[in-house]
């Protein structure tokens, strides 16, 4: 365990690298008025170009091995304007989820100044993040790939480059609903396609040659397939998260419900920005009803407090 005064030390150079991140920000909020969030994780980053090849390659094959070398116009037609339309829309998902603040607290707010100006009752308790010196909003844990506490955070996803947390869960909601719907969609035309294929003893049912066409219609069968599941599972246990009010770090941790859980309709409305509406399959909207996340804001002046645990009123 480390000394008191090793501690003290490391809280004060937490406190220097968080004071300049400060100046950061407060110098981006200037420049802009709302700054696009981006998480620089190596990993991220490749795991959402990946993300954004496989659509590609799916574009690719289902219009130049299946549609456009079709017979029938209708066909290609309807199918071309549904797959493509419901790609847009999980790009767009993808991009929204990825490019969203997911909740991020302030981080170095765990000051004196700050938390007097919270108007706690005296006797409550609040908790200081060690790791980015945040005072932690109730149901809010930290991210070590954001390097920042989240509120309601889910997970971080890779897949997104981002942690899913109460700003943007909406999108990553509808990233997996759309790819899991265009995945089933390809799904069902390549197997319309392989028996066009066999009648036409593959002739003319392509522009590639049959081997060429066979190989690009497997990889594309197993893509699908393989993300058909995965994503129909994320997002049904999204959906199942908002329903209960209850996270995936707070499920997996079997954290006791401290707060008053939020019905499923309500939580739904809450999730999705307001009642009904076809806003909620829409990427482009935003929760309206949803706190703006004051994660540039300029926070109150003042030494970070050592103590991870506060009570209040602060010494």
């Amino acid at each position: 365990m480390k000394s008191p005064v090793h501690r003290f030390r490391d809280v004060e150079r937490q406190a220097a690298c968080l004071q300049m991140e400060q100046q950061q920000c407060v110098s981006v909020s200037k420049a802009t008025s709302a700054p696009m969030w981006f998480v620089r994780d190596a990993c991220g980053i490749v795991c959402g170009v990946i993300t954004w090849l496989l659509v590609v390659y799916a574009e690719f094959v289902v219009l130049f091995v299946m549609l456009l070398p079709s017979k029938n116009l209708t066909y290609s037609i309807v199918n071309g304007t549904v797959f493509n339309s419901l790609a847009f829309l999980a790009l767009a998902s993808h991009f929204r989820a990825m490019c969203t603040d997911p909740g991020a607290v302030p981080k170095g707010n765990a000051t004196k100044e700050y938390i007097e100006s919270l108007q706690l009752k005296p006797g409550q308790v609040v908790y200081k993040c060690p790791k980015c010196c945040s005072i932690k909003p109730d149901r809010a844990h930290h991210c070590s790939v954001c390097k920042r506490c989240i509120r309601k955070m889910d997970h971080h996803c890779p897949w997104v480059n981002n942690c899913v947390g109460e700003n943007n869960q909406k999108y990553f909601v509808l990233f997996t609903m759309y790819i899991a719907l265009i995945s089933l969609h390809s799904l069902v035309m390549v197997v319309f396609h392989f028996l066009y294929c066999f009648e036409d003893d593959w002739t003319k049912c392509s522009s590639f040659s049959p081997p060429a066409t066979v190989i690009l219609l497997i990889l594309l069968c197993f893509e699908a397939l393989l993300f058909l599941i995965f994503t129909s599972v994320m997002f049904g246990t999204q959906v199942h998260s908002i329903c209960t009010d209850e996270t995936g770090i707070e499920r997996l941790k079997g954290e006791p419900a401290r707060w008053e859980k939020t019905l499923c309709w309500a939580a739904m409305k809450s999730a999705f920005g307001g009642p009904l509406s076809p806003s909620w399959l829409n990427p482009f909207s935003g929760v309206s009803c949803k706190r703006v996340s004051n994660a540039h804001a300029i926070l109150p002046q003042g030494e970070i407090i050592e103590e991870d645990v506060i009570e209040i009123p602060l010494a």
